[in-house]
């Protein structure tokens, strides 16, 4: 059975959560929601960029990208990308290499809790890059973004148009997650051409669930 303890942090009036399972449950910081970056800056100057420097990410960074992509943004579980149905077929992961206070590993971003789950501790960049036909550059980045999908969520309502809809939806969350590294002065490039097969074995997804979208992310050089 899972267990759920939920304590008050003293002086912020957020709740920090934490799992009985088997997998640790890393606390994140809270996004900054609000910057003087504009909307249409990011428009104007996001490019691919995918020859990135060797410097880490912060771990407010990070959170930030994660809730951009799939963060709860209102108390009746709506988030920042549109779905279908509000019925959410969205996974995220992250493959961290270099994130200042975080250990190099898979993670699990968990939207409700804006928390990661620690799945692995190992590197696992070079094995999506071969994966990703053996682009070197897409396994030297800070950190990779997968997004994967549970397509049942959708399409037992949607039938199969429920497919059309989920690769829309990715498509939304994606662009936030470029439009948001822009505006935190990060690069990042998305990979569409890989063995499907072989991330889903890396990352270990449950068989009713499919790898869509990676995006690679680092700091400009």
């Amino acid at each position: 059975m899972l267990v759920c303890l939920c304590t008050l942090l003293a002086g912020t009036g957020h709740f920090a959560i934490a799992m009985e399972t088997k997998h640790e449950i890393i606390e994140i910081p809270l996004p900054r929601k609000d910057s003087e970056f504009s909307l249409e800056r990011a428009f104007l100057e996001r490019r691919s960029v995918r020859q990135l420097s060797d410097d880490a990410i912060t771990l407010s960074q990070l959170s930030q990208l994660l809730w951009s992509a799939q963060g709860v943004t209102d108390p009746r579980g709506f988030r920042t990308a549109p779905s279908a149905g509000a019925l959410y077929p969205l996974e995220v992961y992250v493959v961290v290499g270099r994130v200042n206070g975080l250990s190099v590993g898979l993670y699990k971003y968990q939207s409700q809790a804006h928390n990661l789950m620690r799945m692995a501790s190992d590197d696992r960049r070079n094995q999506i890059g071969h994966a990703a036909g053996d682009q070197d550059w897409v396994g030297s980045n800070a950190v990779l973004i997968v997004f994967s999908s549970v397509d049942s969520r959708t399409t037992k309502k949607y039938g199969r148009r429920g497919i059309r809809y989920i690769h829309i939806e990715v498509g939304h969350a994606a662009q936030n997650v470029l439009l948001q590294a822009q505006a935190l002065g990060l690069g990042s490039a998305v990979v569409g051409a890989f063995d499907d097969d072989s991330v889903e074995e890396i990352l270990g997804l449950p068989k009713n669930e499919r790898a869509l979208y990676l995006i690679a992310i680092g700091k400009a050089p």
